[in-house]
């Protein structure tokens, strides 16, 4: 699904309107709260199939916002930790993801299903100089009533794109629950060799567990740049995915840069995407267990600002899939 041009626009007005805004007071990085507007999508690997598109709009509260809440919270889960900077965070999202043939009508029983995901999420953040961990709930419908099918037809009409007429074999309706924990650690370097560069090493472990994905994973993130030591882990992203964050810290000087690489490998039990409806018959495809991501990217940051471009190319997720999947993402973010 090709939705570069309307997306950009709307970063552009999310931009101004956050530039135009006039705060009072100065705010601690600490006592700011942050908004993102993520937009992944296969057009910048140039293909419109598989995971075709995300969209996804997240707040994350200022340091302690909701106290009470986010410490009782931290308290009742397990392995997560007490201590920390904590933060609440709400956010809402919808995906797309079809077969490689979108103007065929006819189910095409060796590709993957035609499927939407819409759905609302709230998490719990802790955060140290060295420790990230992220915890997060998420409801949520697939089916028709993700609206994905509408989204998906009105962009390319608009657009004058491919028509996509395999619709009617998407998966059935069916309300998701997932639970998604994350832990980081941070391994930073300041003034390296490298030109005087900084640098970090983050390893990370995942887990995840619902009727949309259950699995777990392992990876390993590198960056490079300049005074960026107050982005602990890189942009949000949208799951399954290596991890991020909503929430930085301005540079000390005007601007602030990194490059990143990063690998994550998941030993995937659950894809509804894959494995169809959890309660019907519906279409499904042999899903792959061992799924892995390898990701490159640039962010960007001036002052309260953050601008990321990522690109992912992720192996084969079933079999009959002919090649692995490159798409891209595209994040802004802004703390106020």
């Amino acid at each position: 699904m090709l939705m570069f041009r309307p997306p950009v626009a709307g970063l552009a007005l999310f931009l101004a309107l956050f530039a135009s805004f006039t705060p009072g007071p100065a705010l601690a990085a600490q006592d700011r709260s942050s908004v993102s507007l993520l937009l992944e999508n296969d057009s910048f690997g140039g293909s419109d199939r598989h995971y075709t598109n995300g969209l996804k709009a997240s707040w994350l509260s200022r340091k302690d916002q909701f106290a009470d809440f986010s410490q009782w919270l931290a308290r009742a889960l397990p392995l997560f930790p007490d201590a920390g900077e904590r933060r609440i965070g709400f956010a809402a999202g919808q995906n797309m993801y079809t077969p490689e043939d979108i103007a065929a009508t006819a189910l095409l029983t060796e590709d993957r299903p035609y499927a939407g995901w819409l759905y609302g999420e709230i998490g719990l953040v802790s955060q140290t100089a060295d420790r990230h961990d992220a915890v997060s709930i998420s409801l949520g419908v697939i089916g028709p009533a993700s609206q994905a099918e509408n989204a998906q037809v009105f962009w390319h009409e608009t657009f004058g794109y491919t028509e996509p007429r395999g619709w009617d074999n998407q998966l059935e309706n069916e309300p998701t629950l997932n639970l998604t924990y994350v832990h980081s650690r941070r391994f930073f370097k300041e003034d390296t060799p490298l030109f005087g560069l900084d640098a970090d090493i983050i390893p990370h472990a995942g887990l995840s567990l619902g009727n949309v994905f259950t699995f777990g994973a392992l990876g390993l993130t590198l960056r490079l740049g300049d005074d960026f030591k107050g982005d602990f882990s890189g942009p949000d992203r949208i799951r399954p995915s290596m991890p991020g964050a909503v929430h930085f810290e301005p540079p000390n000087s005007f601007f602030g840069w990194y490059v990143f690489a990063g690998l994550e490998g998941r030993a995937m039990a659950r894809n509804i995407f894959l494995d169809g409806n959890s309660f019907t018959d519906s279409h499904r495809v042999d899903r792959k267990f061992w799924v892995g991501d390898a990701q490159i990217g640039v962010a960007l940051i001036f002052r309260r600002f953050r601008i990321t471009y990522t690109q992912v190319l992720r192996t084969l997720e079933f079999d009959g899939q002919d090649h692995p999947h490159n798409f891209g993402a595209l994040s802004l973010t802004a703390s106020f």
